[in-house]
């Protein structure tokens, strides 16, 4: 019979990076609010990513709900463990959801709904940094069973990554204000921009360094032979994107900023799969210990492989409807 873990875990891989990918940016506009004050500048902020906002949490379910259903075993030693930042996550995602509806209201305290969008936002990104750091670090099991408790979370390496996730947001964030606005807002964009970049580079050194000398195979993976010729383009690529993002904002560009801190996601995202592999649950259950069975993979593929396409061509063409310029008297501003 065919195995479909890989493919389940490639989908489930694109779920979650994808999700990261695209509601990363408006979580890292919502955290910006706090350093902007100005009313006009936050309506066009939060109008930028007004349109797109709301489908990005499709891929969160996809991720969540496949996990669930074709890894139980992960799913029942993953959840227990992070079961307070996901709820923490959930209701900064809520309040960053209602403002968006409630600010708009006639009559509404708008300055209550921006600071709901600003703190959800913040909220959620360091409690999903949280759940990132737990996953690294790994989580105590014994036998199939999840050994630890639900406050193992209030240890310095995930909430170092809970802060992490804030400036790679933040980084995602400021560059999609360069690419979608004009004027002194872009400007004020490309600053942040290269103030999230220092504090993403930082942790990217501190995590690479922290990761390997807490966890032998890790190490081995990365250093021994012949893993480190083989992955060094990882860390070679994620300097030359960091140069590049930081030369294109000094000489002005638009798109390449943006594109090149989804590069700094995707390398980031590359080391974890390279790091991680063949564990869903570390540091000992891995991809197979934790998958359902052989019949639940097929039953559950059929419906995945009509929804993934219909998301794409979703995602694929609210971007290119809502492409150009946000502008405050007349929208979407297409060149």
């Amino acid at each position: 019979m065919l195995d479909l873990v890989p493919l389940w875990a490639a989908i489930l891989a694109l779920a979650v990076f994808m999700y990261v990918l695209l509601d990363g940016f408006d979580l890292g506009v919502g955290m910006l609010f706090f350093l902007r004050r100005d009313a006009e500048d936050r309506n066009l902020m939060i109008n930028s990513v007004a349109p797109v906002w709301d489908f990005n949490e499709t891929w969160l379910v996809l991720g969540g709900g496949g996990l669930f259903a074709v890894f139980p075993l992960a799913f029942a030693i993953i959840v227990p463990a992070v079961y307070f930042p996901i709820l923490f996550m959930l209701l900064g995602l809520i309040f960053r959801g209602v403002a968006f509806e409630f600010r708009e209201v006639v009559g509404a305290r708008k300055w209550l709904w921006d600071r709901a969008f600003a703190y959800g936002s913040l909220v959620a990104t360091f409690a999903q940094g949280i759940v990132l750091g737990m996953f690294i670090q790994g989580f105590p099991i014994s036998g199939r069973q999840f050994a630890g408790t639900s406050w193992d979370w209030i240890a310095p390496f995930p909430l170092l990554t809970g802060v992490g996730l804030m400036f790679g947001y933040a980084l995602q964030g400021s560059t999609w204000l360069v690419l979608k606005t004009e004027g002194d807002l872009q400007n004020w964009g490309r600053r942040m921009a290269r103030f999230a970049l220092i504090g993403v580079i930082a942790f990217i050194v501190l995590i690479s360094l922290w990761t390997p000398l807490k966890d032998a195979r890790i190490a081995a993976r990365w250093f021994g032979f012949p893993g480190s010729f083989a992955f060094a383009p990882v860390p070679v690529l994620t300097a030359l994107l960091a140069w590049t993002l930081w030369t294109s904002l000094a000489k002005g560009r638009e798109a390449l900023p943006f594109v090149c801190s989804m590069g700094l996601f995707f390398l980031a995202f590359t080391g974890l799969v390279i790091s991680l592999w063949p564990f869903i649950a570390p540091p000992s259950v891995t991809l197979w210990d934790a998958s359902a069975s052989p019949i639940s993979h097929q039953f559950f593929l059929i419906g995945t492989l009509f929804l993934l396409p219909v998301l794409m061509v979703y995602v694929t063409w609210s971007y290119w409807v809502f492409r150009g310029k946000v502008r405050g008297d007349m929208g979407y501003h297409v060149e």
